[in-house]
């Protein structure tokens, strides 16, 4: 089977290692959404009377935990296998009850939620768009960092220096802001127009880090999402789409991930420029995944890319109303087999790749 897109990231990352007298970086701080979350919406529900989250429950998890961890995975995420690369623990969610963990960043320490998006709810709600999983958006994240500094370094030169021996995980986030409003009925053209307000934030974000001390980051792209079993579920049967004849993914969305990946690539460079002592790594999850799903059967999917291994039946095995870990779910026997996990997130047989 081949082995491709995380292994790439993985050696970029550690040619880089030597910028420091210690070899590597000392932590990874994350921020994103279900892509990077280790438990955050985990720990949120468990605090709140919300009915928790489908992916708390068995088969989540069931590949390397063997029990749910809050991950949105059978198994691990791409941020696990980086830590684990780089020599660190797995990184500890930064809503989890052990305060050691929470307010010191020593060897990392995550922010990334489930659901969130990089507009602030506002934005969403202004367009009658209403999270129901969290509003802890990428500018919420940020507040939770900044206010942990106070209780991690005790003065600015000290928390610049720890910034900047750790690696930034910046996302994947920006997903759930097309996601939630294109579930919520909106057009993919009205969908669009959100995209330059979306890359705005993430790069906010990346110039305020720059300035708390921040060196490296790792900053990933958007994933195919006409690949999406929910997406290829959501219009299946419409005329109003064209799929590609070699994958079975639906053109217009695909396209829509290439303009937020080109803007964001864009905007990427203009801070390598102003910031030449900043290291940028574009994660280039689109064309990673792009590979799997024009020849799944090389990288080791015998039953194919768009099929989900987990979810409520169907030509995809994805149904809104029936998820993955619902009682009446089907999952697969074989995870490894398949790219696809839930419908909307990645088994971790990609995301050993």
């Amino acid at each position: 089977m081949a082995k491709l897109p995380t292994i790439i990231l993985i050696l970029t990352l550690l040619s880089t290692c030597n910028t420091y007298s210690n070899g590597c970086y000392t932590s990874i701080i994350s921020f994103g959404d279900s892509l990077a979350d280790t438990g955050n919406l985990k720990q949120q529900s468990t605090h709140s009377h919300v009915q928790a989250p489908h992916f708390l429950f068995p088969p989540y998890g069931e590949t390397f935990f063997h029990k749910p961890t809050g991950r949105c995975s059978n198994g691990r995420l791409i941020i696990d296998f980086l830590a684990e690369s780089l020599g660190l623990p797995l990184i500890p969610p930064s809503q989890g009850s052990n305060t050691s963990m929470v307010t010191e960043l020593g060897q990392g320490v995550n922010y990334a939620v489930a659901g969130s998006t990089a507009l602030d709810s506002s934005f969403h709600e202004a367009r009658g768009v209403v999270n129901t999983m969290t509003n802890a958006s990428l500018g919420v994240q940020l507040g939770w960092f900044k206010e942990s500094l106070p209780s991690t370094c005790s003065t600015v030169s000290e928390c610049k220096s720890t910034i900047g021996r750790s690696l930034i995980l910046m996302g994947e986030i920006g997903g759930n802001d097309y996601n939630h409003a294109l579930s919520a009925g909106k057009s993919i053209d009205e969908v669009e127009a959100y995209v330059p307000f979306v890359i705005k934030a993430i790069i906010s974000t990346i110039n305020e880090l720059i300035d708390l001390g921040a060196a490296t980051f790792v900053v990933p792209g958007n994933l195919p999402i006409g690949c999406s079993a929910a997406y290829l579920t959501m219009f299946y049967g419409s005329n109003k789409v064209q799929y590609d004849n070699s994958t079975g993914c639906i053109i217009r969305l695909n396209k829509f991930a290439e303009y937020h990946n080109t803007l964001l690539q864009t905007e990427l460079n203009h801070i390598r420029e102003l910031h030449p002592e900043v290291n940028i790594i574009y994660a280039d999850y689109y064309n990673a995944a792009m590979q799997c799903f024009h020849s799944p059967d090389k990288y080791g999917f015998t039953n194919g890319a768009l099929k989900a291994c987990c979810g409520g039946e169907g030509p995809y095995n994805y149904n809104l109303s029936v998820a993955c870990a619902d009682p009446s779910s089907t999952s697969c026997d074989e995870p490894d087999t398949y790219f696809n996990w839930d419908g909307l997130h990645l088994t971790e047989a990609f995301e050993i790749l």
